[in-house]
């Protein structure tokens, strides 16, 4: 190996860890040791959670998420690299600020409790999902919701692709939650080494959410960097050319290790 230390990737919603497979291969290839856990009840392939989806999802918070994050981590005794898309770094946010893992890579990350967009883009893509009228029914969006929220830069053919390989139905209660006190950031507290992706784009997560978001850390003690990718929707991930991305995080995950020490 030529790193041993690990990499913990954490998805975001409406998907689950299977939408990490290229990137674990893209990592693993450069020496790391790779972990993807998926979220409580959504384990299985997509196609068949769309069919047949655990009801115990319904109760679950973002709490309980970050609660699965880190016994996860605990139970195997890793000081990893945190690496999240949408919710999942917000999950990153949060474990740093419980000092849980050594830096934070925040791809396209949903906006912590106080942090808000009113652009419409962000309002329509998310209403669904948070709807209070649905109670805690579980939520899976269509395929036009789907192409519009997160692969809007993308055709209808690739788009309708990536919904069949990589969409599952989820909570509510998480995106609800997100916008309470589970999702509070102490921005004022010092933290390790934070790296901001947005995607110029995006509509689920507009690219000055996620610049509000990283502007929000008042720490001048601290290491925070913050990148935009032009011409990139939230499926930044999986889309065409997704390892530029991947490239751009692991240089900057070499050059923090190297001025660190870590």
């Amino acid at each position: 190996m030529k790193n041993n230390r690990g990499i913990v990737f954490i998805h975001g919603l409406h998907e689950n860890a299977n939408s990490w497979s290229l990137w674990i291969v893209y990592f693993q290839n450069l020496g790391y040791k790779c972990y993807a856990p998926n979220y409580p009840f959504h384990d299985g392939n997509p196609a068949d959670l769309r069919k047949n989806p655990n009801q115990q999802l319904k109760k679950i918070s973002l709490s309980d998420v970050i609660k699965h994050y880190t016994e996860f981590i605990e139970c195997h005794k890793l000081n990893p690299i945190l690496i999240g898309h949408s919710m999942g770094g917000l999950v990153v946010q949060k474990l740093i600020q419980n000092k849980i893992g050594i830096m934070g890579i925040c791809i396209t990350s949903a906006a912590p409790k106080g942090i808000w967009s009113f652009k419409w883009s962000h309002i329509k893509s998310n209403l669904s999902t948070v709807n209070p009228f649905m109670g805690n029914s579980l939520f899976c969006g269509t395929k036009k919701w789907f192409r519009y929220a997160i692969c809007n830069t993308l055709t209808s053919e690739i788009s309708d692709e990536i919904y069949e390989k990589a969409v599952v139905p989820e909570s509510r209660k998480i995106a609800r939650s997100s916008r309470l006190d589970d999702g509070y950031i102490d921005f004022n507290k010092p933290h390790k080494p934070l790296l901001f992706v947005s995607a110029e784009k995006d509509h689920i997560i507009p690219s000055s959410l996620n610049r509000r978001n990283f502007c929000a850390y008042q720490s001048t003690t601290s290491k925070k960097n913050f990148i935009e990718f032009h011409s990139k929707s939230h499926s930044i991930c999986v889309q065409e050319h997704w390892e530029e991305v991947a490239k751009y995080i692991h240089d900057w995950i070499t050059t923090n290790q190297n001025n660190f020490n870590i």
